[in-house]
C-alpha cells in the first residue's frame, strides 16, 4: 500500500479533507430525506430497507482514496450523519488557544501530545488511532487536585459550536448522531492506565466510584448539549470486549458499571434521543443487561468476535444492531464478490427478520488498506445495487 498520502504537507492534507467533507455534505443536502427510515428501523417498527452508515473513516483513508471515495458517497449518500465536535484524543480547543493541534497532523504523523484531560497520547506514523502513553491520575493521591482543578468543563463556551454548524444543514432530513468517544470505562483507563484500572476494580473500588461519578456528571452534560442541538441519538464508545469475551466478569460489570450506564440511558431518553452503545469485541455476556437498561442500538456486531446468527437468535427483535461488516480481514484482503455476499448475508441475518433493524456499515473505521474496489462493492451491496 502506498503511503504517499501521509507524506503530504499538513496544509494540503487539511485542504483535501475539507474538500472531501464538503462534497459529502453537499450530496447529503441534495438527497431525498431518510430520517424516518432510520427511526423506524432502529426502533424496530419496520422500514423499507436497512439504513446505511458507511462514513466511518480514518483520516488517512480519506487522504488515500480522496475523490474516488467522495464519488461513492456522492452517488450513494448515507442515511445517517454522525457528528464529531472535535477529535476525541485532542479534546476541545477554545478559540484563541495556541498552539492548536491539528487532527490531520496527530492522526497521520508519528508524534505525542496532551489532550484537554491531561492524558498524553501517542500515534505511530502509518498507524490507525492513538494510544495513551501517560496518565494524569497515576496515583490516587492526585485525585482531589484533578477533580478540583483539571477536570474539563462540559459546558465550556464554544465546545459545541462546530457540532452546531455541522448538524444544521442535515437536521431536518437525516438521522443525526452525536459522537461521544471515551465515555466512562475508556476515559477511566485514559486517566489511570489500563493495568491500574484492573487492579483498582479489585483493591480500590471506592476511588473508582468517585472518579466514575465525576465522569458521569461530565458525560450527562454532553448528552444534554446534544439534546439541545436536536440530535436524534448519541453514540457512546466504551470498548469492553476482547476477541473472545468481556475484559472483566459480567458480574463485576453489573455491580460496578451497569448503574452508570442505566443513568446515561435515562438521561438520553429524557432528552428524546436514542442511545447507540459502541463496544468492540465480544460483549455477548452483557447484551441482555444493555437491553434491560434501555440501550436502543448495539454497535457493532463484530465479525470474528461475535457470531451474527447467535446474536440474531438471542437478541434480535429486542435491540437494533449496527456495524457488522468485517473490517479486520474481509474488506482488506477479500474479493469484491466476497464483500458483496457478506454484506447481503449480514443484512438478511441481522436486519430483515426484525424490520430491517440494522444500521449497515463497517464494524469499525475503514482504514487506508481497504482497496477502492472493495469499498465500491460495500457501497453497492449496502444500498441494494446489483454489481
Amino acid at each position: 500500500m502506498s503511503t504517499t498520502h501521509i507524506e503530504l504537507p499538513l496544509a494540503e492534507m487539511e485542504r483535501r479533507i475539507a474538500r472531501f467533507e464538503e462534497r459529502v455534505s453537499a450530496a447529503l443536502r441534495s438527497a431525498p430525506p431518510s430520517k424516518e427510515r432510520v427511526r423506524r428501523a432502529l426502533r424496530r417498527q419496520g422500514a423499507d430497507r436497512c439504513p446505511v452508515r458507511l462514513k466511518r473513516l480514518s483520516l488517512d483513508a480519506i487522504l488515500r482514496h480522496g475523490d474516488a471515495l467522495a464519488d461513492l458517497f456522492s452517488e450513494y449518500p448515507d442515511d445517517v450523519v454522525a457528528i464529531l465536535p472535535y477529535e476525541a484524543t485532542i479534546g476541545y480547543q477554545a478559540e484563541g488557544v495556541s498552539p492548536r493541534l491539528s487532527a490531520a497532523q496527530v492522526l497521520t504523523q508519528g508524534m505525542e501530545w496532551d489532550d484537554e484531560w491531561g492524558t498524553r497520547w501517542g500515534h505511530a506514523a502509518g498507524g490507525v488511532g492513538a494510544t495513551p502513553v501517560a496518565c494524569p491520575v497515576e496515583d490516587w493521591s492526585q485525585l482531589d487536585e484533578y477533580l478540583a482543578a483539571r477536570l474539563p468543563d462540559g459546558q465550556a463556551q464554544g465546545r459545541f459550536d462546530a457540532a452546531r454548524t455541522a448538524l444544521a444543514p442535515h437536521r431536518a432530513s437525516r438521522y443525526c448522531v452525536g459522537l461521544v468517544h471515551l465515555a466512562l470505562f475508556e476515559r477511566l483507563h485514559a486517566l489511570r492506565g489500563m493495568e491500574r484500572v484492573f487492579v483498582d476494580l479489585a483493591e480500590h473500588e471506592a476511588h473508582v466510584h468517585r472518579l466514575l461519578g465525576a465522569l458521569l456528571a461530565y458525560l450527562l452534560e454532553i448528552v444534554r448539549a446534544w439534546g439541545r442541538l436536536g440530535a436524534d441519538a448519541v453514540f457512546v464508545t466504551d470498548d469492553w470486549g476482547s476477541q473472545t469475551a468481556l475484559m472483566i466478569s459480567p458480574a463485576m460489570w453489573r455491580s460496578v458499571f451497569k448503574p452508570y450506564y442505566r443513568r446515561l440511558t435515562e438521561e438520553t431518553h429524557g432528552a428524546e434521543m436514542d442511545l447507540i452503545f459502541h463496544s468492540c469485541g465480544n460483549v455477548t455476556g452483557i447484551v441482555d443487561d444493555l437491553i434491560e437498561i434501555g440501550v436502543d442500538v448495539l454497535d457493532p456486531v463484530q465479525p470474528g468476535a461475535m457470531d451474527s446468527c447467535e446474536v440474531a437468535r438471542r437478541f434480535g427483535g429486542r435491540i437494533a444492531f449496527a456495524g457488522a461488516v468485517d473490517v479486520q480481514h474481509l474488506l482488506v484482503t477479500g474479493m469484491p464478490s466476497q464483500v458483496r455476499d457478506h454484506v447481503r448475508r449480514t443484512m438478511d441475518t441481522l436486519g430483515a427478520p426484525f424490520g430491517h433493524a440494522l444500521l449497515i456499515g463497517p464494524a469499525n473505521v475503514l482504514t487506508p488498506d481497504v482497496p477502492i474496489e472493495n469499498l465500491r462493492a460495500l457501497f453497492h451491496a449496502a444500498h441494494g445495487v446489483d454489481a
